[in-house]
């Protein structure tokens, strides 16, 4: 039944979005000549209506505070100074440091950023590693066979017991992409993101963020009167607009909804601060290995009993690897630099973790015991996942502060969504704000940006879910005439879902998920950012591949995959690369 609602809800929901083009109308910066206005100052008038300088020119800069420096935050400051808008973010911690695994852009958010600012879509062009040009897809857990071989996905295998049966289904990635024309899905560092998308900001307006000074608490106004931000050293500053992108555990969203404090624990552990868990844990690492599919394919998911297994290349010969499992919150094994915790809170400083997760999947693949066999142990991360419910019957909106990204829609990391929609979210918000004439419309605008944003957002936090739920839940190792691996009544399901899944779902989520694209069709830029990109990749890993070789090669983890460092900066250990 889930399915056929998301059916529906696709195929009703994509139209209003595939093809739709809002010009995101670069113009001057008024900083420059307004710098020494102090935020907020020319709101203090007893007038509650003032005339904005974009659209008009005869006024003065809209004002902004962002509580939050993440990916959402600063992107929606890079669109917002574009746009002439006085931005200023308060960032918790008290200098960035490089944190951070790889995160994906899909190809709905790189049109997006490329709508935003062309240099910035260049220059994260250039640190990008494109896996939606390969295969991506489903493989077998248990039958595929070890040898990282590339295979077909047919049902060959039903008559023929010689017929490999290693692929299950593959995702529509490129077809969906050249469907609209965009640039292919891919990953790239956050902490390159990151320093990319500080410089930019920096051009435009140099003291632009405050770091180790979060939004603890806001007061709204009304129509034309602003906000006042409480910081956490106790001092208040006023804006016209706060928007909170502070992240799943959001101190603007805790006000906004009364849920009763950060992080606040029910006493079964499901549920922190209104957000309930997912029911899935998810253990993360990373490694340098040469696989014979490399480099045909971007990313693969096996599936099996109870649990998922994705690999996916991250560039520079680096393999990233998660492990999803059905366990209660609070089953703690792994560290976690996530929400500023140190590496020695491992459950048992004794325990191998790769040995740990290996024993978790006994009898599956040898290619995935090949992964973890080439995994240092002490990299190895866990992270309980918290999703929130879409946000349908209350407004991201209180008077003159709204929520964007993770503070209002945490969703599963199934699709690699999360960050593509708080891009959008920056985009839409900024285009809003930026057609704004007068203060008191303001409020109106951050209503408009809920209406706006709501359908599309609830369906992909929806989908994000479902595709756990049903991994987890309804799918198993699928069922063949020619062994007993697959027996359950839930092998018989997911046998018979494997056309469907094919020919109908994931083309549909797929061209639904792409199907926003201020951009309009960029094709050419697409074929020729991925044909440059291809020779670059082959160079990079090939000297990585060729280093490991050497004798102590050691091969450096980098920054944690879920660390956000809190106030201190990332420890980044060199851990001994197992052969």
């Amino acid at each position: 039944m889930k399915v056929l609602i998301a059916c529906i809800a696709i195929f009703g929901s994509a139209g209003a979005f595939i093809g739709q083009r809002q010009p995101f109308r670069h113009t001057p910066s008024s900083l420059h000549r307004h710098h020494d206005i102090t935020l907020y100052s020319s709101i203090t008038k007893n007038d509650a209506t003032e005339r904005l300088s974009f659209p008009s020119p005869d006024g003065r800069p809209l004002t902004v505070a962002i509580a939050g420096g993440g990916v959402g935050g600063l992107t929606a400051a890079l669109a917002m100074l574009k746009r002439g808008i006085d931005v200023t973010v308060y960032e918790k911690t008290a200098a960035f440091a490089r944190f951070g695994g790889p995160i994906q852009f899909a190809s709905n958010a790189l049109s997006t950023i490329k709508e935003i600012d062309e240099t910035l879509f260049e220059r994260i062009m250039e640190k990008f590693t494109f896996t939606g040009t390969r295969v991506c897809g489903i493989k077998d857990g248990l039958r595929a066979d070890g040898s990282f071989r590339m295979t077909d996905n047919s049902l060959d295998y039903l008559v023929n017991p010689d017929a490999p049966a290693d692929w299950f289904v593959k995702f529509p990635l490129k077809q969906c992409a050249d469907l609209y024309g965009l640039p292919y899905t891919g990953v790239i560092d956050r902490p390159d993101l990151q320093d990319i998308l500080m410089d930019e900001c920096k051009k435009i307006k140099p003291d632009f963020i405050v770091n180790g000074n979060s939004v603890t608490s806001y007061a709204t106004h009304g129509a034309g009167k602003g906000v006042t931000a409480t910081l956490a050293d106790g001092t208040c500053v006023k804006a016209d607009v706060l928007v909170g992108a502070d992240g799943i555990w959001s101190a603007i969203r805790n006000q906004m909804y009364d849920e009763g404090g950060i992080k606040s624990t029910s006493q079964d552990g499901k549920v922190r601060q209104g957000c309930p868990y997912s029911g899935y844990t998810v253990f993360a690492g990373e490694t340098v290995l040469k696989t014979a599919d490399y480099y045909e394919t971007g990313y693969k998911v096996y599936i099996g009993p109870k649990r998922y297994f994705v690999t996916s290349d991250v560039g520079n010969g680096r393999i990233q690897w998660y492990a999803f499992f059905a366990l209660p919150p609070g089953t703690k094994k792994a560290p976690s630099g996530w929400g500023g915790s140190v590496r020695d809170e491992q459950g048992d400083p004794a325990e191998n973790l790769v040995e740990y997760i290996k024993s978790l999947h006994e009898g599956w693949s040898d290619e995935i015991m090949t992964v973890l066999d080439s995994t240092p142990p002490e990299s190895v991360e866990q992270r309980d996942l918290y999703d929130r419910n879409p946000e349908l019957l209350r407004s991201w909106a209180d008077g003159n502060v709204v929520l964007m990204g993770d503070a209002v829609h945490a969703m599963m990391p199934n699709l690699g969504q999360g960050g593509c929609q708080a891009i959008e979210d920056a985009y839409v918000l900024s285009e809003l704000l930026a057609s704004t004439r007068t203060t008191d419309k303001i409020e109106r605008s951050l209503q408009e940006y809920y209406r706006k944003r709501i359908v599309r957002v609830s369906i992909v936090q929806f989908l994000s879910k479902l595709a756990s739920d049903l991994i987890i839940n309804a799918f198993d190792t699928p069922w063949s005439p020619h062994d007993d691996l697959g027996k359950s009544w839930k092998s018989y399901l997911t046998f018979f879902w494997k056309p469907v899944l094919q020919f109908a779902i994931f083309p549909l989520q797929f061209a639904y998920l792409y199907s926003f694209y201020p951009t309009g069709s960029i094709k050419d830029t697409a074929k020729a950012l991925e044909e440059t990109w291809r020779t670059k990749h082959f160079a990079e890993a090939e000297a990585t591949f060729k280093n490991a070789e050497k004798p102590g090669y050691v091969f450096n983890a980098g920054p944690s995959f879920f660390q956000k460092a809190n106030g201190d900066s990332a420890q980044e250990p060199e851990l001994a690369m197992k052969k």
